[in-house]
């Protein structure tokens, strides 16, 4: 769409998860701890756990925050056992929606997840019904202007799956999930401006909003990121933040 930028609305969306950093904390506890449950406290042989450091190291958590979580979850101490759980459903005009979870109370859980997406005119669908739509990927969105040579020459003899330069040009860089921090690294040490850098689940393709169902599904987006036991909202919703 033209005008539309990539880079505007995921700055924008950025702003706004940063000004929940409270919520990020405890989303990165749980996380750090169900890494080292399944996979053990030894972070060079569990790339789960070395990504949730990594990750956490990134929001500025202190270091003995990071451990008293992996030691909760591998059992050294006692504290609360969660489990993943995936919720899968639809939101505004169809528009797909995939809500991953840790929680000590599935029934908990389930209850507030399908209470949102009633509330906000979604509903919640069956095991399967989305995942297929999404593919799980470190995604990089660099900044318009990136010499995509210089950052090609680079991601590629680390493995990076694809990189492409967006309308806006913007460069997005896909990896596997254990190659994003190593390539993200390799980027900042160039000097690099990164919008935003994660692991998620990409939409194999995207829907725009605007207007008032943009302002409808941003209810709805923002009612399942707020609930405690929600870690991640994925959506094949691109919401036009009007930048």
């Amino acid at each position: 769409m033209a005008g539309h930028s990539k880079w505007a609305n995921i700055k924008h969306r950025k702003a706004a998860t940063d000004a929940k950093r409270g919520k990020i904390f405890t989303r990165l506890i749980k996380e750090l701890a169900v890494a080292a449950r399944l996979g053990g406290s030894d972070r060079t042989a569990n790339p789960r756990l070395r990504l949730a450091i990594d990750k956490a190291f990134d929001n500025n958590m202190p270091k003995d925050t990071v451990e008293r979580a992996i030691k909760r979850g591998s059992g050294e101490v006692d504290g609360a056992v969660y489990e993943e759980v995936r919720y899968e459903g639809y939101g505004v005009s169809g528009a797909a929606v995939m809500v991953d979870c840790l929680t000590d109370n599935r029934a908990r859980t389930v209850a507030d997840v399908r209470h949102a997406f009633t509330k906000y005119g979604g509903n919640l669908g069956t095991d399967g019904s989305v995942a297929f739509l999404f593919k799980h990927c470190g995604q990089l969105l660099l900044a318009p202007g990136t010499d995509e040579e210089q950052v090609m020459d680079i991601v590629v003899e680390l493995g990076a799956e694809d990189i492409t330069v967006l309308k806006d040009g913007s460069v997005e860089v896909l990896t596997k999930p254990y190659d994003f921090q190593v390539i993200k690294n390799e980027l900042l040490k160039l000097g690099v401006e990164i919008g935003f850098g994660d692991v998620i689940h990409k939409p194999n393709t995207e829907n725009i909003f605007l207007g008032d169902e943009a302002e409808k599904m941003q209810k709805l987006l923002d009612a399942l990121e707020s609930l405690d036991d929600v870690q991640e909202v994925y959506t094949t919703a691109l919401i036009n933040s009007g930048d």
